[in-house]
Order: structure tokens, then C-alpha cells, then sequence
């Protein structure tokens, strides 16, 4: 499981945005023809307004590769070892000289759960000859210090191996990349850490897929497509948004026009369709059925 799981992480490549989400011919000549910043984010806001995009960069503006000439997705990033955007880029391992994001990311947690139980056989069975070293019970050859170097790497890369993985244990139960953890992504309200949690079990589901039997196998199970995640921040039906887009003034991107709405419908899947729902979202939800009440009760006493 061990060289299964460290060969699906290395011999993954990773995934890339779809063809959607590249500039027709005409945009991109015309994206390139502009030589100011302003004209050429309203091409893109154009080409961007049926996308199901919900994050912008911290000044607002669409997220756009010119190396890759495409509008990046959610959470993609463009790695510059690779020189491809990666979908759901976590970061560059240079141990499995690989990117690890959407297509590899449950290989790699793999990779690093059954390499630290690897680590942990090697150092329990070795134990019992480290004992006798220091005790003076080993037979006087050679085999004794290897002995000793087998068990204190072992027990060195366990601890390290311990780490990575503990760590990203977390981003799993928080639904984060390495990425995301350094900077938050910037949707329409700003910045939030946690836009992309749905629950611990829910993230779970997310990296592993639904059914716990493949789990542990380092088989491609998770769900998505890579380009469209579902957020806690977008799961309004359309008239709560339409109501909470007239009472709130809609924020720009740094020109008149707004940053295009998203339909709902493609951020929805099964994750959001269970019947628990987290404190957040229904804190929000009521948040905005009182919005549009008072927006009724004033509409008809005017």
C-alpha cells in the first residue's frame, strides 16, 4: 500500500482547469490589444459571468493566468515548477517531484499515513536490537551499527512524517489548502479562511468520497470536478439573493461594474443536500429571510 499509494502520488499528473474557462479567440486578442488594467477586467468579467467562480484576488479583480492565458478557478494556482495551473493546488512536493492538488491530494495523504506506519514497524521491530546495543548484549559486528542507524532514521523520519501528516490532517477537517492556510481566499464579502468548510465530516467526504470502503485504497474518490466547490457562503436560493441584492449596494471591482453573479445551481451537489445543515449557514440563512421581511414590510407600508 505504501509503493502504491507513493506511485499514485508521483505518476498523478496534476489536473488542469477545463477548456471553459480559457478566453475565446476574440477575447484574447482583445485582452491583449488593451493596454489598461481596467479595460481588460471587464473583458474578462464578461468572459467570466456564466463561470462558476466565486473568489477574486485581494483587490477584487478577476483571477486571470497570463502564462496559461485562462481565468483560474477556485482555489487553482499556477505552479511555477510545473508552469501549469494545478486545480486545487495544495503546493510542490519536491519528494515526489510532483504538484499535489484535486487529482493527487488523497494519494498523498496516503502516501504520508502508510509511511508513517512503515516508519513505525521498522522502529518496533528493530527496538528489541537497540535495547541489547546498549546493553551490551549484541553480538561485537558490524551488523550492530546498522542496527543503530536503522532505528534512529526510522524513528526520525516517523516524527517528521508525524508532523506533515498531523498538520495536514488539519487542512482536511478545516477544507484548506497549504495555500489557503497562508492566505485566505478573497470572496465578494473579503477574505474568509473558512469560506470552503462544509463540517469536518463533510471536508472529509469531500477528499475521500462517499463511500468509506475506498478510503484507505489509493483509488481516485473524491468528489467534484475541480473547478466548481461548493462554499457555506453560496447556498441562498435565488430570491433570498435577489432580496439581499437590493437592500446591500453591490461591491465593485474596482470599477462601476459588479463582479458577476454565479448561478447557485452549480455549486450545489451532494454535500449540500443532506439534511444537516452547519450553524453558519443557517445563522446566515436567517440573517436574510429577516432582511427580506423587513424589505416586504417596508415595501408595503410605502
Amino acid at each position: 500500500m505504501f509503493v502504491w499509494s507513493y506511485w499514485k502520488t508521483i505518476f498523478t499528473p496534476p489536473a488542469s482547469p477545463s477548456n471553459e474557462f480559457c478566453l475565446s479567440k476574440a477575447d484574447k486578442e482583445q485582452y491583449e490589444r488593451e493596454e489598461r488594467p481596467e479595460s481588460q477586467q471587464e473583458i474578462l468579467r464578461k468572459a467570466a459571468k456564466d463561470l462558476p467562480i466565486y473568489t477574486t484576488t485581494a483587490s477584487r479583480a478577476i483571477r486571470y493566468c497570463d502564462r496559461c492565458q485562462l481565468i483560474k478557478p477556485d482555489r487553482c494556482h499556477h505552479c511555477s515548477a510545473c508552469d501549469v495551473c494545478v486545480l486545487k493546488m495544495d503546493h510542490h512536493c519536491p519528494w515526489v517531484n510532483n504538484c499535489v492538488g484535486f487529482s493527487n491530494y488523497k494519494f498523498f495523504l496516503l502516501f504520508l499515513m502508510y509511511s508513517l506506519l512503515y516508519c513505525l514497524f521498522v522502529a518496533a521491530t528493530v527496538l528489541q536490537y537497540f535495547i541489547k546495543f546498549w546493553t551490551n548484549e549484541l553480538p561485537d559486528t558490524q551488523a550492530k551499527f546498522h542496527v543503530l542507524f536503522l532505528f534512529f532514521v526510522a524513528a526520525m523520519f516517523f516524527i517528521s512524517i508525524l508532523s506533515l501528516f498531523s498538520y495536514h490532517c488539519w487542512l482536511v477537517g478545516k477544507n484548506r489548502s497549504t495555500i489557503e492556510a497562508f492566505r485566505a481566499p478573497t470572496f465578494r464579502n473579503g477574505p474568509d479562511k473558512n469560506g470552503f468548510s462544509l463540517g469536518c465530516s463533510k471536508n472529509l467526504r469531500e477528499v475521500f468520497g462517499d463511500e468509506t470502503k475506498y478510503w484507505l485504497l489509493p483509488i481516485f474518490t473524491s468528489l467534484g470536478d475541480g473547478c466548481n466547490f461548493p462554499t457555506r457562503l453560496v447556498i441562498m436560493d435565488p430570491e433570498q439573493l435577489a432580496v439581499s441584492s437590493q437592500n446591500e449596494p453591490a461591491k465593485s471591482c474596482g470599477t462601476s461594474q459588479p463582479f458577476p453573479a454565479k448561478p447557485l445551481s452549480e455549486s450545489q451537489n451532494r454535500l449540500l443536500a443532506s439534511e444537516s445543515q452547519w450553524a453558519e449557514s443557517g445563522s446566515e440563512e436567517e440573517n436574510v429571510k429577516s432582511g427580506a421581511k423587513k424589505h416586504i414590510i417596508v415595501s408595503m407600508e410605502s
